[in-house]
């Protein structure tokens, strides 16, 4: 039988802690969402001042990092590059840098998604929060 890592509640609250104090500290109104390894919200946070749609497109973000077990840039990479045949896959629509798996052990657990800013400063925050663990 086989067995594994997941985020507790104390992990999501760490994660998210991590991301809005970097979001904060850059007065960047973001909202940021995360997601077990299945893609399944665990939490989400709009800062003020966040768009709406912030929230839809964070969460999109996590799910793509957990699901495809990579960081959402690596998508966006191979989008530029002219690889666009998945992009009718629907956890793919609209899938931008902002999403950054968490790996514990060799094994993705969940992941961060961040919208509202640049591409470049949403995965900053995620990345953020998942340094916190």
């Amino acid at each position: 039988m086989h067995s594994k890592s997941v985020l507790s509640q104390g992990d999501v609250a760490r994660l998210l802690a991590a991301a809005r104090a970097e979001a904060q500290a850059n007065q960047w109104a973001v909202a940021i969402v995360v997601v077990d390894d299945g893609g399944h919200p665990l939490a989400l946070e709009r800062l003020d001042g966040c768009a709406p749609i912030g929230a839809y497109i964070a969460t999109e973000k996590a799910r793509s990092a957990a699901l495809g077990r990579r960081e959402t840039r690596l998508y966006e990479e191979m989008i530029n590059g002219g690889r666009t045949a998945f992009l009718s896959a629907p956890v793919l629509q609209g899938t931008l840098e902002g999403g950054v798996p968490v790996v514990h052990e060799g094994q993705v657990i969940g992941a961060v998604g961040v919208s509202g800013v640049q591409a470049a400063q949403d995965a900053q925050i995620a990345k953020a929060g998942v340094a916190a663990l």
